[in-house]
């Protein structure tokens, strides 16, 4: 089955399930769904960043600071977070990845997801699928600042990552 055949629980504006489709038709048809994005940190504190294949459905050879992605019929945002970050780093046994909170990402042009942001702290050594990450380094966030203007990013990711940093600054993960 292609990642395009996987299918997806579509949700409302509240974030209740209304539906389901195949992830490529929801994408064609800018229907609404759920993705988990989940930071992994390194134990010196260093950030996965990751540059995306040019096979990717959405966002194609994009720089994004989180691991992730959809979250399937049927499972929870935990459990797609946990699967995602295993798969997207390549390892088994990561930690349960710490719920932060959860938005809803609109880029009013049609795409638009409810978006869980987590956290993780990976000590395995990590082998990303060739299939999903064509680059990847555990960056300072220093770096990772600096890069913000020269790469292009998932504006997802820019999204989520803007919320979590205005999250961790005491916010609610609510910045625009």
């Amino acid at each position: 089955m292609s990642s395009a055949d996987e299918i997806l629980d579509i949700v409302d504006e509240h974030d209740r399930v209304v539906g389901r489709s195949p992830r490529g038709e929801a994408y064609a048809k800018g229907l609404r769904h759920r993705c988990v994005f989940i930071e992994a940190r390194d134990t010196q504190g260093r950030l996965f960043v990751h540059r995306r294949t040019p096979t990717k459905l959405v966002f194609p050879s994009r720089y994004d600071m989180f691991v992730g992605g959809v979250v399937g019929a049927g499972e929870s945002y935990d459990e797609a977070a946990l699967r995602e970050a295993e798969e997207e780093l390549g390892v088994s046994g990561l930690p349960r990845p710490t719920f932060l909170f959860k938005f809803l990402y609109d880029d009013g042009a049609g795409q638009t997801w409810w978006s869980a942001v987590y956290e993780v702290r990976c000590e395995l050594s990590v082998s990303p699928q060739a299939e999903e990450v064509a680059w990847h380094d555990f960056l300072p966030e220093a770096e990772v600042e600096r890069r913000l203007a020269q790469w292009s990013w998932v504006p997802d990711g820019l999204a989520a990552y803007r919320r979590l940093r205005a999250h961790r600054a005491g916010g609610a993960g609510q910045a625009p």
